[in-house]
């Protein structure tokens, strides 16, 4: 079950606590990666970590995702390298967190133009060679944040809220064409990021979480593998909450 054989992914911050933890559970499934992110030398090491523990010969292709040309020559990269492209996980976010009165302008534009528009992009390429092979899966990891709003991150919930009616307009229009684009939307995940925060600090964000734990990298990978398999075939169009029950959609 999930089997990925023969399956290509691109996976944007892909060298990041959640995004390696996605790369790994694809990779561990058989699929062939784009590793892509901006810190080369650091996409470099991960893709020779990739290739000694699973095989499968990935590559990594730097993008700078608040650059428009470097979006635009993401998608056509990975198909020149892997082949083609047949899963595209748009996981690389950046915050830039202020109260609303005082955001400035640059920081609600950087947030979107990485956040949102870069996804756009990368899935409006994407959609392409897919509809050719009449298979696809789109991934977009949101965030909690985008369903119940966060003081601070007015910028952040806005563009991972746009990014769940992105996926939903979208998964519309190729669902004939046997391509699924979701979401996956993380809660409060461990990180390198976390582990420095306070234990006090720490004590009152589990508090939040019915689990009474952060979740962790592996549990948003194996979401996301669900989703990018052939056994979701029927799933579009849905977001796909792991939070520990922080927050319980319906």
């Amino acid at each position: 079950m999930f089997d990925l054989t023969g399956m290509t992914a691109l996976v944007t911050g892909a060298s990041g606590g959640i995004g390696s933890a996605i790369a790994r559970s694809l990779a561990a499934q058989g699929a062939r990666l784009a590793l892509s992110g901006s810190n080369g030398s650091k996409l470099r090491a991960f893709r020779e970590e990739l290739n000694d523990e699973y095989g499968h010969d990935h590559v990594e292709i730097t993008c700078d995702l608040s650059n428009t040309d470097s979006v635009e020559h993401l998608v056509p990269a990975t198909i020149d390298t892997l082949g083609q492209l047949d899963i595209l996980v748009n996981n690389a976010g950046i915050t830039r967190d202020n109260l609303a009165m005082r955001m400035k302008d640059e920081e609600w534009n950087q947030v979107m133009q990485v956040n949102l528009e870069a996804a756009f992009r990368l899935m409006r390429a994407a959609a392409r060679p897919m509809m050719k092979t009449r298979f696809g899966r789109i991934v977009n990891i949101t965030s909690v944040v985008g369903a119940t709003g966060n003081p601070g991150q007015m910028n952040y919930a806005a563009a991972k809220a746009g990014l769940v009616g992105a996926s939903k307009s979208l998964a519309q229009e190729l669902a004939t064409r046997g391509i699924t684009v979701n979401c996956v939307a993380p809660g409060f995940i461990r990180t390198a990021m976390t582990d420095q925060l306070p234990d006090a600090q720490k004590d009152a964000l589990n508090a939040r979480i019915p689990m009474g734990r952060m979740g962790e990298g592996e549990d948003i990978g194996s979401a996301v593998t669900y989703l990018a398999s052939r056994e979701a075939a029927y799933v579009t169009g849905q977001t796909l909450h792991v939070n520990g029950g922080m927050a319980m959609m319906s």
